[in-house]
């Protein structure tokens, strides 16, 4: 499933699954980190992730992750980072969250 398929699927609340260090080491204990709208509640965003994955949803925790000025190493430029809104879903023992 490609990420605009996610989008369409989950009506644009879960936009993204979020491939890190730290959500690596969550899988092992069955959550999952998403990036989601950040107008979405913990109940649309359980729901979704049900539908667009085929999983049972046991526990949703959300998180508003501050944007602002990032420095671009080497240069004197500077960027700025949109905030958005992540969420640790915890999925049934034996379920999993795949992409592919």
């Amino acid at each position: 499933m490609t990420i605009a398929e996610l989008k369409e699927k989950t009506d644009g609340v879960v936009l993204n699954v979020l491939i890190t260090e730290k959500g690596s080491r969550l899988s092992l204990e069955n959550r999952y980190l998403l990036e989601v709208a950040p107008d979405a509640s913990k109940p649309q965003i359980a729901a979704m992730a049900e539908k667009a994955f085929g999983v049972h949803v046991l526990a949703v925790r959300t998180a508003n992750m501050q944007g602002g000025l990032k420095y671009i190493r080497g240069t004197r430029r500077a960027t700025t980072e949109a905030t958005w809104k992540k969420a640790v879903v915890t999925v049934k023992e034996g379920e999993r969250i795949e992409l592919a």
